[in-house]
């Protein structure tokens, strides 16, 4: 998978994310390179949950 794939592929999840926790915002879900464990630990406060929870909701949508 390139990094064009991959960032189509998080724009996908991002909206599904957004559906389904409604106190997401844009800003909350902006994946920046080298930035994967700065996102992961703003998810598990603002979700309640640990990060492997986080990166099963990831990778179930």
């Amino acid at each position: 998978m390139n990094t064009t794939e991959a960032t189509g592929s998080w724009y996908e999840q991002k909206g599904r994310l957004k559906q389904k926790f409604a106190i997401l915002l844009d800003n909350d879900l902006m994946f920046e390179d080298g930035k994967k464990d700065e996102l992961l630990g703003m998810l598990q406060v603002k979700l309640g949950k640990t990060k492997e929870e986080v990166l099963k909701l990831i990778s179930s949508l």
